[in-house]
């Protein structure tokens, strides 16, 4: 047992875990005190959005490990600490996200929060295997980008009724909750077993 804890927590500092979890806590406080102010409809959508992206994007860098090709070799249990970690923080983030808003009005609730950050999180996770960490932030703000004219084609027409922009969906709405969650285990599939793209100079 003390072996497994060690490990856990090695394979936790290697992944930054600890800054991550803190950047994620900032995201929920900064979400927190944004809901203090009056938003109209619009901007109500869209602020959970940008925190949401933001937590992909913290989630996503962490998948990366300074450590390169030597810690690919060491042990059968790399992919399944890989797997723990990405899950773990990701969980954090949507119970950090789904506090900031209780008893305040987070649009979508908690349903859309989950459905959300999951496919943020597998875009980012996407990337980080296929660009590296490095670059993995470019994933889920990209789609952030397009999440958001999602949301503006809501208000002014034509809508984009596509389930592939979840963000524009109702929170209830199945073909966008699959699309989500097709996208975070293909994230988490692709990270489990490859890990995060090594730098060149690696």
């Amino acid at each position: 047992m003390t072996v497994s804890l060690r490990l856990l927590r090695l394979h936790a500092a290697s992944r930054r875990v600890p800054a991550a979890l803190a950047l994620i806590a900032a995201v929920g406080i900064g979400l927190r005190i944004a809901l203090l102010g009056h938003w109209d409809a619009y901007g109500a959508l869209q602020l959970p959005l940008i925190c949401e992206a933001a937590c992909a994007a913290v989630i996503a860098v962490a998948a990366g490990s300074p450590l390169g090709e030597p810690e690919r070799v060491a042990g059968r249990w790399l992919p399944l600490l890989r797997l723990a970690s990405t899950v773990a923080l990701t969980a954090a983030a949507v119970v950090v996200l789904i506090a900031a808003g209780s008893g305040a009005t987070l649009a979508g609730g908690a349903a859309e929060v989950t459905r959300n950050l999951a496919g943020l999180t597998g875009i980012g996770l996407l990337c980080a295997g296929l660009l590296g960490a490095g670059l993995a932030w470019t994933g889920p703000l990209g789609y952030l980008v397009a999440g958001i004219y999602a949301l503006f084609t809501q208000w002014h027409g034509p809508a984009l009724t596509t389930p592939w922009l979840w963000p524009a969906r109702p929170a209830g709405d199945l073909g966008g909750a699959l699309c989500a969650a097709a996208v975070f285990a293909a994230g988490c599939v692709l990270c489990t077993v490859r890990g995060a793209r090594d730098r060149l100079e690696e």
